[in-house]
């Protein structure tokens, strides 16, 4: 397993390492060096506090989770928590997929170092903003794992083993959602029984779909 940074200065130089490319010169974050570098400086212009949490950047206000500064594949981004409930004078917010609720990202390709140093104004503006949002207590209202949907595979399940139900059912909402997006994405029934299968033991053990173990 690669080392996982403690610092802002060791993820810019080793990675996050959550995969095996951590630590190796073919790590996502050198692809966006220059970027990352041009976002954490105006960042640390702000008044949000810079930790590093789930081994990325993490931006926190009065000990708030406010953004993320991330490297993706093929970008690197702000991520913010609340991203939902602020402005977006400029139309820069994206949702990151069709079943994200509050998160909200801006997104910059390699290259856009410049471009990040002559938008240092309105990011500040949006952050500002989200500062905003946690100082003014506001909250998302997420949808409620009863709305999402429940895979005839899964029910079939809980009828087949009623200790697995109560396990699936301990779970906090925010594990149950996960599951539930991941089982029913599945096009096949066949796929949706593996996955299934496969994520058992750990929803025996309160385990989510996304936590490290």
């Amino acid at each position: 397993m690669p080392k996982q940074p403690t610092t802002v200065d060791e993820y810019l130089a080793i990675g996050c390492g959550r995969c095996p490319l951590g630590g190796t010169p073919d790590c996502k974050v050198h692809n966006f060096e220059p970027e990352l570098k041009a976002l954490r400086a105006i960042l640390l212009e702000s008044n949000l506090s810079e930790e590093i949490k789930w081994s990325v950047p993490c931006y926190t206000y009065n000990g708030a989770n406010v953004l993320l500064l991330s490297a993706f594949k093929d970008y690197c981004c702000l991520s913010f928590f609340k991203g939902a409930l602020m402005n977006d004078p400029h139309n820069i917010l994206i949702q990151p997929t069709a079943n994200t609720q509050a998160s909200r990202l801006i997104r910059f390709e390699q290259g856009d170092a410049q471009k990040i140093t002559r938008m240092a104004d309105t990011l500040q503006v949006y952050i500002l903003d989200a500062i905003r949002v946690e100082d003014t207590g506001l909250e998302y209202s997420y949808k409620s794992t009863e709305q999402y949907e429940m895979p005839d595979e899964l029910l079939s399940k809980f009828e087949d083993d009623p200790q697995f139900q109560a396990a699936f059912e301990a779970l906090t909402p925010g594990r149950q959602r996960g599951y539930l997006l991941h089982f029913s994405s599945a096009k096949k029934s066949e796929t949706r029984i593996r996955r299934i299968e496969k994520y058992m033991s750990n929803i025996f053990e309160g385990i989510g779909l996304h936590d490290r173990y």
